[in-house]
């Protein structure tokens, strides 16, 4: 079990505390409509693979990535690697997908979504989730942030259907993302983040608690991230 009790917001953990908080709370929200056997599509290191495994109907995980991602510790790989472009599969092969913070990196989003709806069954869901307040990272292949309704829109010309998105973190988690970054990565000195952290600490707490998301296809919102369920046709 994650323990992501605002009260275990640490110096260590402050810049990704909220992102990965989020991302395992929509996972596990969403985690009875995954089945069978699954893909986890960028899988880096699969680091909620035993939170699935064990909140879902889930037999097979699967986890494919691109070649020369990242480098992984020692003893976790995934267990296949592709090209980006086609996938070593046949054509409706899952019967469930996730990608978790991957679509950013794919430099033709819509060659992607195919080519996953394409190893998908028919009816089976693909959960996502996408930044949106996040530095720009494994440089040079970071190319996108979306909106709700790139995202809808993209999903929907590559096949999908009922397109459900969720703001992962409205205007104060919004707050609390930046501050934290600026704390841990604007570049001042580990003293100086340290007595930032501790000022800021309480403010950044009581943020989370009144914090509120609006519908995602909304006017006028601020979000972290995006989390966004979708079912092939």
């Amino acid at each position: 079990m994650i323990d992501f009790n605002p009260q275990g917001l640490t110096f260590e953990n402050v810049d990704r505390f909220y992102i990965k908080r989020s991302i395992y709370q929509f996972l596990v929200s969403k985690s009875l409509i995954l089945d069978g056997e699954l893909l986890d599509i960028g899988c880096g290191e699969m680091p909620y693979k035993n939170e699935i495994l064990g909140k879902s109907n889930v037999n097979t995980y699967t986890g494919i990535d691109i070649y020369g991602a990242l480098e992984y510790k020692r003893g976790v790989k995934p267990d296949y690697l592709w090209d980006g472009i086609k996938m070593p599969f046949d054509d409706a092969s899952f019967d469930s997908g996730i990608a978790t913070e991957v679509l950013e990196h794919c430099p033709d989003p819509h060659l992607t979504l195919t080519e996953i709806n394409r190893v998908l069954k028919r009816d089976s869901p693909l959960v996502l989730t996408v930044p949106f307040l996040w530095p720009t990272h494994e440089a040079p292949h970071d190319y996108f942030r979306y909106t709700p309704f790139a995202i809808q829109r993209l999903l929907e010309q590559s096949g999908f259907v009922n397109v459900e998105i969720n703001c992962l973190g409205g205007w104060d988690a919004s707050i609390v993302q930046m501050l934290a970054l600026w704390i841990k990565r604007r570049g001042f000195s580990i003293r100086m983040q340290k007595f930032l952290f501790v000022v800021f600490k309480p403010f950044l707490i009581k943020l989370l608690s009144k914090d509120k998301i609006k519908p995602a296809l909304s006017d006028q919102i601020m979000f972290t991230s995006l989390g966004i369920v979708a079912w092939k046709k």
